[in-house]
C-alpha cells in the first residue's frame, strides 16, 4: 500500500531544495503532488493523461521532449514511463529535476534502474547527480539532478 504522506514529503523535499517558481509534474495521475506544491506557493502544470483529476492546472497529454519550456523545474512522483523523459527535458532545457521512480520501464530491476537513470543524468551534463530516501514507506529514493550555478538558465 502507498503511503499516503507521499505526496506532502516530497513537496516539501522540492520547496526546502529549489527555489523554482513554475514548475512541470510529468506523469502526475490526479495531480495530487501539484496540490501539495500549490500549498506551498508554487506554479504547478501536471501532464498526465487522465480524465479525472483534482481541479488544479493540468494539461491532459502525454509529456513529450518538444513540450514548450515555461518551467524552472520538473519533477516526478512515481512516473513509471515517463521517468527516463523527465531526465532528458530537463537536460535539454538545463532544468534542475527530482524524480521518484518506481519501477523502469525497461523491465529492469530497481537497483539497477536507480544507477542507470543517475549515469544517464551525468551523461547528459548534470554536474549534481544525488540520491535522497524520504521518509516514507515504499519507493522512497529520489533522484536529484542540477547544474552548476554558472551554468544554470
Amino acid at each position: 500500500m502507498a503511503d499516503k504522506r507521499r505526496f506532502d514529503l516530497f513537496a516539501d523535499l522540492i520547496v526546502s531544495r529549489f527555489l523554482a517558481p513554475r514548475v512541470f509534474d510529468v506523469a502526475g495521475g490526479q495531480g495530487k503532488l501539484n496540490e501539495a506544491l500549490t500549498r506551498r506557493g508554487r506554479a504547478v502544470t501536471t501532464f498526465d493523461l487522465r480524465h479525472k483529476h483534482l481541479p488544479v492546472t493540468y494539461a491532459q497529454r502525454i509529456f513529450t521532449l518538444d513540450e514548450p519550456c515555461d518551467a524552472e523545474l520538473v519533477v516526478g512522483m512515481h512516473p513509471d514511463g515517463a521517468t527516463r523523459v523527465i531526465i532528458e527535458y530537463a537536460a535539454r532545457h538545463r532544468l534542475p529535476f527530482a524524480v521518484v521512480p518506481c519501477c523502469s520501464d525497461n523491465g529492469m530491476p530497481y537497483n539497477p534502474w536507480m544507477r542507470h537513470l543517475a549515469e544517464l543524468a551525468r551523461s547528459a551534463g548534470f554536474t549534481t547527480v544525488e540520491e535522497v530516501t524520504l521518509s516514507m514507506d515504499g519507493r522512497a529514493r529520489v533522484l536529484v539532478g542540477e547544474h552548476s550555478p554558472v551554468e544554470s538558465r
